[in-house]
């Protein structure tokens, strides 16, 4: 299997060292296009890919192009490698364009159109796709399916309206996340722990409270009630959160993300 990558930035070079570290792809069967010549010595430096500056060169023999571009380049791109043939398939990750806009900008039919998140970067992401009913009939979502798999979990949906919601929760979720460690980390600080020891137990706290949740299958306000003892430290803590508004504050911050991304 050829695979051609249009962009070789952060996401793109992070699909690269998945598909090589899966043995998903080979080194010789991967091509990355990218305008930056740095970006290019790069790649081709650190995972031996091939590249070049030429869109149009890159994908004539690929069996599955990849876009990975900012949005606003991706008109001038499609243009350039309109003209695919129909045994060749499309896997878009350029955030906000819809399935119907790719197949129309490339004239092309076989397109699937994937939401990945940043933990992707390193395997354990999430990815949620979506695929045309071509795409879907003739068989050629699986091949999309084994790719995303290199980066994580890959969940398929039939309606593409999920794509945006997916963006609001788990595309913008990392954030979400990041900033509670963040904040949790300056606590610790805040009460008297060393820095250093305040982000080891947050991080670890973090990483063990998703597995329990994982691993059990038990809702999250279960797990919190067995933690949560009448009078507690844990309880001051909730009531504190609760009064601050944390809960609406965080439904009302994924919904103003799901608005955004509907209006990209």
């Amino acid at each position: 299997m050829k695979i051609a990558f249009i962009g070789g930035g952060a996401m793109g070079e992070a699909m690269v060292k998945c598909l090589l570290t899966g043995k998903v792809a080979a080194p010789q069967d991967i091509v990355v296009s990218d305008v930056s010549r740095l970006r290019c010595e790069l790649l081709s430096r650190e995972y031996g890919v091939g590249v070049l500056a030429d869109n149009r060169r890159a994908v004539e023999n690929a069996d599955l192009i990849i876009l990975a571009v900012k949005p606003q380049n991706l008109p001038r791109i499609m243009g350039e490698i309109k003209g695919l043939g129909l045994e060749q398939l499309v896997l878009s990750i350029v955030a906000g364009v819809t399935l119907s806009s790719l197949c129309q900008g490339l004239n092309h039919p076989f397109v699937v159109r994937a939401m990945p998140n940043m933990p992707a970067q390193i395997g354990v992401g999430i990815t949620i796709w979506t695929a045309t009913a071509e795409t879907v009939q003739k068989q050629k979502g699986e091949l999309a399916r084994t790719i995303l798999g290199a980066l994580g979990k890959e969940i398929y949906v039939d309606d593409e309206k999920y794509l945006s919601m997916a963006t609001a929760l788990s595309g913008s979720g990392p954030a979400y996340v990041f900033l509670f460690i963040e904040a949790l980390v300056d606590a610790g600080v805040h009460i008297g722990l060393p820095r250093d020891m305040s982000r080891e137990l947050v991080i670890q706290t973090m990483f063990g409270s998703t597995r329990v949740v994982e691993k059990t299958g038990k809702h999250p306000a279960d797990l919190r009630n067995m933690v949560t003892s009448p009078g507690g430290t844990t309880t001051e803590a909730l009531l504190q959160l609760e009064k601050g508004g944390f809960r609406s504050l965080l439904i009302e911050a994924v919904a103003a993300a799901y608005k955004k991304a509907e209006c990209l």
